[in-house]
């Protein structure tokens, strides 16, 4: 699907369950225009859970990690950006870092994330899937559709189209 976040946004502003992210992420992934239903998952420094929902086979997925906007260790490198292309996920919107940066531009999937650091996360296993998840002045809420492209990131409660 083609779309234009700036079209959207003024066909689609008014509706109640519309949001506009906070200019505050990078662009990391190939793909700087990507769209899917909304999976979300929550964890800090830890990004154990990250590697196992990665490796789900999904169609038009984007997972949102809350990474509690940590700087100080990387949630998804080159291995698991790979993992995530394979199994179909069209996006990753990071609240926290990635690292291997110039190898993940080469990858087909749009990644937004907050920073490069070169540290890997622990591997733990902890943290929450399905919760709602509030950053970027957004509610991301699971099974909602986010839009991303050069201008922005939208959450719509509903497909648009």
């Amino acid at each position: 699907m083609m779309f234009s976040t700036a079209r959207l946004c003024d066909e689609y502003a008014h509706q109640p369950h519309f949001q506009i992210a906070e200019p505050m992420f990078k662009n990391f992934g190939a793909n700087s225009v990507f769209s899917g239903q909304i999976r979300t998952l929550k964890v800090f420094e830890d990004n154990a859970l990250v590697k196992q929902v990665l490796a789900e086979k999904v169609t038009q997925q984007v997972l949102v990690i809350d990474g509690g906007g940590s700087h100080r260790c990387a949630l998804i490198g080159y291995d698991l950006a790979e993992i995530a292309c394979k199994n179909g996920w069209q996006g990753l919107i990071i609240y926290g870092c990635i690292r291997n940066s110039q190898a993940l531009r080469q990858l087909p999937i749009g990644i937004r994330a907050l920073h490069a650091q070169p540290l890997n996360s622990h591997e733990r296993g902890i943290g929450e899937t399905g919760n709602v998840l509030t950053f970027a002045g957004v509610n991301f809420k699971q099974e909602h559709f986010l839009y991303a492209d050069e201008d922005g990131i939208i959450v719509s409660e509903t497909m648009l189209g």
